[in-house]
């Protein structure tokens, strides 16, 4: 397989390396270029109304969202392209954090199940950055079991009425717009009672309640619904096939999660060519080099099953149930190698700041992140079953609930 430019590929490259130069907002390259991982923001700007300018100003330059139609805010491009415009667009492609979910889940799931006249209103704003957009589907009762959920739609004239409670919701307290999973039907097995639609955060009886992190960030939230009125024409599929429209969302987030999430390789070769031990520099210590290979390793293979991604993309194929490798093995990478680190570190590994501390902090705030990147997008435990069932075509397991009505599965507090 040959990973070099096609003549054709590598005019497009030069086209937008130079748009890039002369366009991207270079005033933040070097805060970008320092932030920590699992902790990107700028100290004297906010980073939606920075990434919000950025965002538009691509779409003004056609560089939004470049896979989608051009009629829906995009450019027409190939998935090769998509994928040289993210390496140009280097660490400004921080910027575009608080749009990833509705780029890479939200939007597909509105282009493949939407009506012409939701996808055309919808869209074009996404991919502009003018309006943002969430994902509504974790519960507290239901952890990584996405068809247990409570959260209920009832029908009443041309409107639903949806009462009930999400959480983990990403970006939801500066989110525009979101996608809503919700029983509507207790009365049939769990996976074929739901149903899909999308909602405006600002509607009335929708709360939002940050959630404060260990990172001292607040990226995820508790959102609550109470007598929320959604009209009939926000709908997403049929009534009751929202398990199959999820699919395709979970298929594109698990594809996004997997081959935008920092795995903190480059960071740990470069920490430890700096990094003194008592006998020498910890680059040369025959454990830290095996550690070392061993992550290249595993880089190496998360990024050319991510090519292999892009290649069942460009023939025009859905992302499937293999996007789930890279998003397992590179959440399991994150943690391991600033647990790693830390322990290199020593005592050291408890200071944060700037200048000569700046990589403890860096491995800190990693630390104090991943755990949630095990979680969201589906857990490690989701995610191996779907390997192994899907990919693997090995045994599935025995879920006795699969073919019981939902509300006569036994639960507390239902």
């Amino acid at each position: 397989m040959n990973f070099d430019d096609t003549p054709q590929e590598a005019e497009f490259r030069a086209i937008a390396r130079n748009w890039i130069a002369a366009n991207a907002p270079k005033e933040f390259e070097d805060e970008l270029s320092k932030s920590s991982l699992g902790r990107i923001r700028l100290a004297k700007h906010d980073m939606v109304e920075v990434g919000k300018a950025w965002q538009k100003k691509k779409a003004e330059g056609g560089w939004a969202c470049l896979h989608w139609p051009k009629e829906y805010g995009g450019r027409g491009a190939t998935p090769i392209e998509r994928v040289i415009w993210q390496q140009e667009e280097g660490v400004y492609g921080k910027l575009t954090q608080p749009f990833q979910i509705g780029e890479g889940m939200c939007g597909p799931t509105v282009m493949a199940w939407g009506s012409e006249e939701a996808k055309r209103r919808y869209l074009p704003k996404l991919a502009s950055g003018e309006e943002i957009w969430c994902q509504l589907f974790s519960e507290p009762s239901a952890g990584s079991d996405v068809a247990g959920l409570r959260t209920r739609a009832e029908k009443k004239g041309d409107n639903w009425v949806v009462n009930g409670q999400k959480i983990w919701t990403s970006g939801a307290h500066y989110s525009d717009y979101g996608l809503l999973i919700a029983r509507t039907d207790p009365n049939v097995p769990k996976h074929k009672g739901l149903t899909m639609f999308f909602l405006d955060m600002k509607s009335p009886g929708v709360e939002v309640r940050p959630i404060k992190q260990a990172n001292g960030m607040q990226e995820f939230n508790e959102v609550y619904f109470t007598d929320v009125v959604i009209p009939d024409s926000q709908r997403l599929g049929a009534v009751g096939e929202g398990w199959s429209v999820s699919l395709t969302t979970l298929m594109n987030e698990r594809m996004s999660i997997g081959s935008r999430l920092a795995t903190g390789v480059p960071e740990m070769f470069e920490f430890c060519s700096n990094l003194m031990l008592e006998d020498g520099l910890a680059i040369d210590d025959p454990a830290v080099r095996s550690k070392l290979a061993s992550w290249a390793v595993k880089a190496s293979g998360l990024k050319y099953t991510s090519y292999r991604a892009i290649s069942a993309l460009s023939k025009g194929e859905r992302p499937g149930p293999e996007n789930s490798i890279g998003k397992l093995v590179s959440g399991l990478m994150l943690q391991d190698i600033a647990t790693y680190a830390m322990d290199l570190e020593g005592a050291a590994g408890s200071l944060t700041g700037t200048d000569e501390e700046q990589a403890n902090g860096q491995f800190q705030q990693m630390l104090l992140s991943s755990p949630s990147m095990r979680i969201a997008g589906g857990t490690d435990e989701i995610l191996r079953n779907i390997i192994a069932e899907r990919v693997l075509g090995l045994p599935g397991d025995i879920r006795v609930d699969k073919d019981v009505p939902y509300n006569k599965i036994p639960t507390k507090g239902r």
